[in-house]
């Protein structure tokens, strides 16, 4: 389908297509040329698809053209693993559906039921976590035999989270004749069974596979250090004059320890992990996001579903498992077509499986060798488009250029 096509060429309404514009997005990514005309046309969709590839606005676009702002509530229920997810994806609906006079609602844990599922059963589009949402249903604060469109978004997430059962009881409330679209990073097992039994003849597409987004999209950097010295060398790289920096570690303690260790160091950071309040992760990631912190050490559950538009480093402090999850972190950066650096540091003892990893991707980056200690990481090259550190400790990194376009459309 030629690159040149228009929203309003795909079927778009008017009404969609003048919100969108006044947002700045005038043309549609390859996912939604792909998918907003069989959404439009009433079809099920079955989409592979990585995060930051506009999948949001896939969906968003076309279950707001077919929503009617007239009869029953709700109408339409996409579901999401994280809290976070829910929050951006509602954020990201609301501007186009405002233009239509639909209301979209968030549900997830950690804020008052009462008001959530007043808000709920007022709207036409619900966004929900599914733990939530049974909390609510079970209170029949409303049904869900009205929905007409089901949304599983980073269904392959909900299932390595254990929400399979949760899914499974709240789609059999759902009535069998609706339209249900299928976003997963992966269709390989479990995540493929269920895509199967929830969808009738979907028009199936996938984009930006896995494998590719780790060879263009990204400037990979394996950096072999002395255990001992991980917190040092990840001082080192973000006194580096550098934009928005996402750092990953594999634990909820680990996140909290790691940001009281930073600073004393001079660099301020923030931890977003499940153990934080909802007002605490909402507040850990408005401040990030804003700038007034550079620095957000997460792990790889409260990290999902983050879309911030300037994130130009991730850093994994703790090695990921396996090459799925790293693509998972590294796809915090690069969003939608950008480019972005992906930092791991390697341990002695890592470094075995890390180059498995890196060759499992099919990336050609070797794992740098150093001499332990602050003088030999020194003389290793800065991330290109750099420049070398001013040395004020704690300084706040200098933002580099405005935050891109595609960043928003995602």
């Amino acid at each position: 389908m030629s690159t040149s096509q228009s929203f309003a060429d795909l079927g778009v309404s008017r009404a969609v297509t003048n919100a969108l514009a006044s947002q700045g997005i005038d043309s549609p990514f390859a996912i939604q040329r792909d998918v907003i005309g069989d959404v439009l046309q009433g079809r099920d969709v079955l989409v592979k698809s990585p995060t930051g590839s506009g999948k949001t606005l896939a969906f968003g676009i076309p279950l707001v053209d077919r929503t009617s702002a007239e009869g029953p509530r709700p109408t339409v229920l996409v579901l999401a693993p994280t809290r976070e997810l829910v929050t951006q994806i509602v954020a990201q609906i609301t501007p186009i559906a405002h233009a239509r006079a639909l209301r979209v609602t968030a549900v997830y844990g950690g804020v008052g039921l009462v008001a959530q599922a007043k808000n709920a059963a007022r709207s036409h589009v619900i966004v929900a976590t599914p733990g939530r949402l049974e909390d609510l249903l079970a209170r029949r604060a409303f049904s869900l035999d009205q929905i007409k469109m089901l949304v599983l978004d980073e269904a392959d997430r909900m299932l390595d989270m254990g929400f399979r059962p949760a899914v499974d009881r709240i789609a059999a409330q759902c009535p069998r004749a609706r339209q249900t679209l299928f976003f997963s990073a992966t269709l390989d097992g479990e995540a493929g069974r269920l895509a199967q039994r929830y969808t009738r003849d979907p028009a199936m597409h996938e984009h930006g596979p896995t494998e590719r987004r780790a060879h263009t999209d990204v400037e990979h950097r394996f950096i072999e250090i002395a255990h001992s010295d991980r917190v040092e060398a990840l001082v080192h790289e973000l006194r580096q004059e550098r934009g928005l920096t996402l750092v990953f570690v594999r634990t909820k303690r680990g996140a909290d320890r790691l940001v009281k260790r930073l600073g004393t160091h001079g660099i301020h950071a923030v931890a977003m992990h499940g153990n934080k309040s909802q007002r605490q992760r909402e507040q850990a990631l408005a401040r990030f996001q804003s700038g007034a912190v550079d620095t957000l050490v997460a792990t790889d559950v409260a990290a999902r579903g983050i879309d911030v538009k300037d994130i130009s480093h991730v850093i994994n402090f703790d090695p990921p498992g396996d090459s799925e999850t790293y693509v998972h972190r590294v796809g915090r950066t690069a969003r939608a077509g950008a480019t972005g650096i992906g930092i791991t540091l390697v341990a002695h003892a890592e470094r075995g499986d890390v180059g498995h990893l890196a060759r499992s991707l099919g990336l050609d980056h070797p794992v740098a060798h150093g001499h332990d200690g602050h003088d030999s990481r020194e003389s290793r090259p800065a991330p290109r488009n750099t420049a070398p550190s001013h040395g004020a400790r704690g300084r706040r990194p200098r933002r580099r250029g405005k935050p891109r376009r595609a960043a928003v459309n995602s």
